[in-house]
């Protein structure tokens, strides 16, 4: 049906691509001349394109002229020479849209047509990659091609400090990573200085890889924390506890939904192993919060596929790339649940101090494009989300790729030995192979049964994924064999060897089909580059976790019915789509809940975009003693409504309550007197109240300095605005989790979490405002000379604190020495002075006293011996 309707109204790509086409024709026709221009000349049109800019034309208008002088100087410099489908691919991106481009069709050269033109602008251009190694290559090679024609070139890389990263931003063209370009996004909005800022507004972004960095990672927000308090202890005691539950019986997984649930008999026996009386108690949350992230660690969370272990750290492996991912850590509590079940150190959980999610960062953009080999599977959501429509754009050269359907079999053990004896078939003619795993267990099985064929291989998967371009760019090399870990978004051609194409090119063996139609393609597209001889087949079984959630009944029916044994394989179209539909169903289904995330999160990033914009009001801010006598007056007018309201008659009024609410941030302590206010009518009241916090506001301002009272106003507001929000991203976050359970209750949890976040926002509004108030009128300044001052006097008191109780603890020693010398000396002592009977034998203490008394010695004349 959809072919029809195609073939009736037309494919709005195949009309985009007529358009563009037509573009191209103008742009080889200024080629002659561009070839006739000296390097000045040509270099000098950057500066004739800003003039014309600046008199009122358009990007539009100068665009076929602009990327003929791109192409030109790529011939010139990079030695390369844009094809007129990369035009197209330019072109799409200048139009704020997702190029579809096969691999090894140049998209990295592509890039430069659009970020020459909108760069001329001045307005920086960003460059987004995948790693901090292609945004470095990329920089370097391309970056030669931009300095040609006049224009700078900036790198973001991990260890940069402040005054790289400003030059950085500064410059026309930005390369970087998306999490650097979103964590300092983040960062601008903590300083408390607007030099400190790095980023100048958001322009246009280039986004390469654009699935894997907008749909794949958009998952996982950015998050800048700060250490928190909370023992880590809980985590160590709840992994052992949870290690005693048994699936199935203790708990239930939902592998298709990816969710856990424990039964009723598991919360009885956490209870007796950790030692609470009820883990759901409302004083237990942390327990019952730390319980089910040691579940889903245990049951959910596994090793070498979800993560690895290195150098004594869980480190997240990312399951479309199949990169390791240092420095992120899962949310919740996971991370730290899965450090205790691998029993390395258990890192304190931390509080947020800032956070956002790649969707809402790269919307902020004015203009936003991006190119990948595979994108079209998601337009949906590309359009849905961001707005971006994606165009294909066509190859320079037919696809002589050969992709053979798919091979199934019963087990994965059948599976693994039919494609041991492929690579042996394939290796023996010496073609090249690539075999695509999807977890780094796979790959490590793998290669075990080629050793054990005596196939020479290299393995590519988180745990070495140092080694990556050199194990890519060797891929193609007469005999080579190479197991790699998902291929999404590598960023490096694999060019054929010498005398390879003749023996048909790069072979690509899937060993598993993944819940992304997109993984595959990308893996399929590693051979087949520019017109280049290849083939890819999938070998597959009930077994993998695709097959056995969601397709299985169907295939292992049609084989049943066929009584084909284990080793025996069914190959057929049938069974080709009837996986495919499956992956559609699980892309459907992901869709769905990264847009229900977002839907969430656009609340949460509405309250971030109000919260950063007065902020940054605040930064820019010459003079904000209005604003602060603005919320002074807002805080009076709530206390009036509280105190004094307008229904009640004036002997009903709280003066008592209002005067001590005041004294409390604005007003001097006896300064307001109750006989006095209780003669006011409402009006009167209202204005003395707001007379005594302007003089008191005023006398501050004299006696610390105008300039002085500008710096503090600025300093308490970013502080108390910076306290509030992070407290309230812990509210939010604790609100996030619980609001589900409101959907029991036939209540809508998206409506519910948008009631109780507005209400939330507004409580922390006015608690900001009381809080800026109170500091405004109570704090002190300290002057350098005093704070060294303080500090000297602070550093003597623990000094002789210290002094004091070593001089403590050296008398208690003596005192200790001294009674023990003491009862020595005093026995002896009395010993000596012991009188002596008739018989002349010293008198005991124990015995008779001598004089008759019939008491002890002890407790007679010898009680002071």
């Amino acid at each position: 049906m959809l072919g029809f309707i195609k073939r009736f109204l037309g494919d709005n790509n195949d009309k985009y691509i007529a358009e563009y086409r037509s573009v191209v024709d103008r742009i080889n026709a200024l080629e002659p001349k561009m070839q006739g221009l000296t390097d000045d000349k040509l270099v000098g049109m950057t500066r004739q394109f800003k003039e014309r800019l600046a008199a009122g034309e358009t990007l539009d208008d100068l665009l076929p002229e602009a990327f003929a002088v791109v192409r030109e100087g790529s011939r010139r410099v990079l030695g390369m020479r844009h094809f007129d489908v990369q035009l197209i691919g330019g072109m799409c991106l200048h139009d704020g849209r997702i190029a579809e481009m096969r691999t090894g069709e140049g998209k990295t050269l592509v890039a430069t047509l659009p970020v020459y033109l909108n760069a001329l602008t001045g307005k920086g251009v960003h460059m987004v990659t995948v790693n901090d190694y292609l945004a470095k290559r990329d920089s370097e090679w391309m970056g030669r091609l931009y300095r040609f024609l006049g224009l700078s070139v900036g790198l973001i890389a991990h260890d940069m400090d402040f005054p790289e990263r400003k030059f950085a931003y500064g410059c026309d063209v930005t390369f970087g990573t998306n999490n650097e370009f979103g964590f300092d996004y983040l960062r601008d909005n903590m300083v408390i200085d607007e030099r400190q800022m790095v980023q100048r507004p958001l322009h246009y972004a280039i986004v390469d890889e654009v699935d894997s960095i907008l749909i794949d990672e958009a998952r996982t927000p950015l998050i800048i924390s700060g250490p928190g308090q909370k023992s880590t202890d809980i985590y160590v005691k709840m992994a052992h506890a949870v290690a005693t539950l048994k699936e199935g019986t203790d708990y239930k997984v939902d592998e298709k939904q990816k969710t856990i649930s424990p039964a009723d008999s598991a919360v009885p026996k956490i209870e007796k192993l950790i030692g609470v009386q009820n883990l759901y108690a409302p004083e237990n949350i942390e327990y019952s919060h730390c319980f089910m992230a040691a579940l889903r660690a245990k049951a959910l969370m596994k090793r070498d596929r979800d993560y690895i272990v290195k150098d004594g750290e869980v480190v997240i492996v990312d399951e479309f790339t199949g990169r390791v991912m240092p420095g992120r850590r899962f949310s919740d509590g996971l991370h730290q649940a899965i450090e205790a079940k691998e029993g390395v150190k258990v890192q304190r959980e931390s509080q947020t101090l800032a956070t956002i999610t790649f969707q809402n960062y790269f919307r902020m953009y004015d203009k936003l494009a991006g190119m990948t080999g595979t994108a079209k599977t998601e337009e949906d959501e590309f359009l849905k989300i961001y707005n971006l429509p994606v165009i294909v754009v066509p190859t320079n050269k037919p696809v002589r790729r050969i992709d053979y359907p798919d091979v199934i079999y019963k087990t994965k053990r059948a599976k693994y030995k039919a494609v041991g004896r492929a690579v042996s078939e394939i290796h023996a003619k010496g073609q090249p192979t690539l075999i695509g795993t999807t977890s780094i267990t796979q790959s490590e099985e793998l290669s075990d049964i080629l050793k054990h064929l005596g196939i020479p291989h290299n393995v590519l998967n988180a745990k070495n994924h140092e080694k990556e371009a050199q194990i890519i760019a060797d891929a193609g090399q007469k005999g080579a064999v190479t197991i790699a870990t998902n291929m999404a978004g590598r960023g490096t051609d694999i060019k054929l060897g010498e005398g390879v194409a003749e023996l048909g090119g790069l072979f690509i063996i899937g060993t598993e089909r993944h819940e992304s139609r997109r993984i595959d393609n990308q893996l399929r597209g590693r051979a087949g580059r520019q017109g280049d001889p290849g083939a890819s087949r999938f070998f597959l079984s009930l077994e993998d976790d695709l097959l056995r959630l969601f397709a299985s009944d169907r295939i292992t029916k049609i084989m049943d019915k066929l009584g084909m044994e284990e080793d025996e394989p069914i190959e057929h179209k049938i069974i080709t789509n009837s996986i495919e539909h499956a992956q559609k169903k699980v892309e459907a289904r992901n869709f769905d809940i990264r847009k229900h995330v977002l839907e969430y999160d656009d609340v949460m990033n509405q309250q971030r975009e109000v919260m950063y914009g007065e902020r940054r009001k605040i930064l820019m801010g010459e003079n904000l003693k209005d604003n602060i006598l603005s919320m002074v007056n807002h805080i009076i007018k709530t206390e009036m409504d509280q105190y004094a309201n307008e229904k009640l008659y004036p002997e009903e009024w709280t003066l008592d309550g209002l005067i001590e609410d005041a004294e409390k941030i604005y007003a001097p302590q006896g300064k307001l007197k109750k006989e006095e206010l209780a003669e006011m009518s409402r009006d009167g009241l209202k204005e003395t109240l707001e007379s005594v916090a302007l003089e008191g506001y005023n006398q501050r301002e004299l006696l610390f300095g105008e300039e002085n009272m500008r710096e503090l106003e600025k300093v308490v507001m970013l502080r108390v605005v910076d306290s509030k929000w992070m407290e309230h991203l812990d509210h939010m976050d604790m609100l996030r989790e619980g609001i589900n359970l409101r959907a029991y209750g036939q209540r809508n949890p998206l409506a519910e979490y948008k009631i109780e976040a507005l209400n939330m926002f507004e409580e922390m509004e006015g608690a900001i405002m009381d809080q800026i108030a109170s500091l405004m009128y109570h704090v002190s300044i300290v002057t350098p000379e005093q704070q060294q001052a303080m500090q000297a006097e602070a550093q003597k008191r623990r000094a002789e604190q210290e002094i004091e109780k070593q001089r403590g603890q050296l008398q208690d020693h003596l005192r200790s020495a001294q009674a023990s010398h003491g009862d020595e000396v005093s026995a002896a002592e009395a010993q000596k002075k012991a009188p002596v009977t008739a018989d002349g034998k010293k008198v005991g203490r124990n015995d008779p006293c001598p004089c008759g008394s019939g008491k002890k010695y002890k407790n007679c004349c010898g009680k002071d011996a």
